[in-house]
C-alpha cells in the first residue's frame, strides 16, 4: 500500500533568532567621500574649532594669553551694539523680503511669451555677477546729494533728493535697496526654475476652468513654486544677517554709528587691534545666525509640509 507523502515543513529557526536581512550597501564606496570630508573639515571645522578658542585669548599672529570670557563680556559691553543688532534685523528683512516679491514678479514674466526674454533674463541676472565692491562705489557715486545723478533725476521733476547716505534715516535703506538691485537677479533665476519646472497641465486645467491670469498665478504658480521660495528666503535671509561689504563700501558704518551692523562693528574691533574681542564678536554672530536661522528653516519646512 502505497502512502502519499507529504510535504516537509522547513526547519523552524533557532527561537529567538531571525533570518538576518543583507546589508544595504552604500550607493557610492565610502572612500568617495573622503575628499569632501577633508576639505569640509579644513575648511570649516577646523577654522571654527579655532576661531572659539582664540575668542577666549588676547592674542597677535606670534602669541595669545587666555582671559576666558573677558572678550564676551567687552563686545556686549559696546555702546553701539544694540543698534548693530536692530540694523541686522531691519538689514536682513527689508532685502530677503523685496527679493523675494520682486524675484517671483520677475520670475512670472520672464516666463511668460515675452519678446526678448532671454535679453531680458542677462539685463536683470547681470547685477549678480559684478563685484560688491564696485556697486558700493557706484552706488556711492550716484547718490551723492545735488551732484549725483540721481538727485539730478529727480531734480528734472522738481523734487530735492535727500542725503541718501550721509542722512542717519535713509543711510541704512539705501544700502538695503542697492542690495536689492544686486541680488535679485539671483532670485529671479532661482524662480524661472521653479517655475518652469511646473507642469503646464495645471495651468491647462485653470484655463479649461474659465480662470483668469491672477487664477493661474493663485491657485499654481504660488503655492507650486514654494520651494524656490523656501530657497530664495534662506540664502536672502542668511545674506543679509552676514552682510558687510557693501555697507563697509558705501556709508562705514554712518552716518556715526546708525548703519553699523554687527559685521562692520566686528570689522572695526580688528581695525583697532583688538583681535580677541573682534574674534569673539565673530563667534556671537555666528551663534546669533544659527539661532535665527535653525527655526526659520524648521518653520518653511513645516510650512512646505502643510502646503
Amino acid at each position: 500500500m502505497v502512502t502519499s507523502a507529504r510535504p516537509r515543513r522547513a526547519a523552524a529557526p533557532e527561537s529567538g533568532r531571525r533570518p538576518a536581512r543583507p546589508k544595504a550597501r552604500a550607493v557610492y564606496p565610502y572612500a568617495f567621500y573622503l575628499p569632501a570630508g577633508i576639505v569640509y573639515t579644513v575648511i570649516f571645522l577646523v577654522p571654527t574649532v579655532m576661531a572659539f578658542y582664540f575668542a577666549l585669548t588676547r592674542w597677535t599672529l606670534f602669541d595669545s594669553t587666555f582671559v576666558g570670557l573677558d572678550n564676551f563680556r567687552d563686545f556686549f559691553a559696546e555702546q553701539n551694539l544694540r543698534v548693530g543688532f536692530r540694523n541686522t534685523i531691519v538689514y536682513a528683512v527689508v532685502t530677503s523680503g523685496l527679493k523675494v516679491v520682486l524675484g517671483l514678479l520677475l520670475g512670472v514674466l520672464l516666463t511668460s511669451n515675452l519678446r526678448l526674454r532671454g535679453f531680458l533674463r542677462s539685463v536683470v541676472f547681470f547685477p549678480v555677477l559684478v563685484s560688491t565692491v564696485a556697486v558700493g562705489i557706484t552706488f556711492s557715486v550716484l547718490l551723492k546729494p545735488d551732484t549725483g545723478l540721481v538727485d539730478k533725476a529727480l531734480g528734472v521733476f522738481g523734487i530735492s533728493g535727500p542725503d541718501w547716505l550721509g542722512d542717519a534715516t535713509t543711510a541704512l535703506l539705501s544700502v538695503a535697496l542697492v542690495d536689492v538691485w544686486k541680488g535679485v537677479g539671483l532670485a529671479t533665476v532661482i524662480y524661472i526654475a521653479g517655475i518652469m519646472s511646473i507642469p503646464r497641465d495645471y495651468y491647462q486645467a485653470v484655463e479649461v476652468d474659465g480662470g483668469s491670469a491672477w487664477h493661474r498665478f493663485r491657485h499654481v504658480t504660488l503655492p507650486l513654486s514654494w520651494p524656490a521660495t523656501y530657497s530664495v528666503i534662506i540664502l536672502s535671509f542668511i545674506g543679509g544677517l552676514r552682510t558687510f561689504d557693501l555697507i563697509w563700501t558705501m556709508t562705514r558704518g554712518g552716518p556715526g554709528f546708525t548703519s553699523d551692523v554687527i559685521a562692520s562693528i566686528i570689522y572695526k574691533q580688528y581695525q583697532a587691534g583688538f583681535y580677541g574681542l573682534a574674534t569673539a564678536g565673530n563667534v556671537i554672530l555666528f551663534l546669533a545666525v544659527t539661532a535665527i536661522v535653525v527655526p526659520l528653516v524648521r518653520l518653511l519646512d513645516r510650512r512646505e509640509i502643510h502646503s
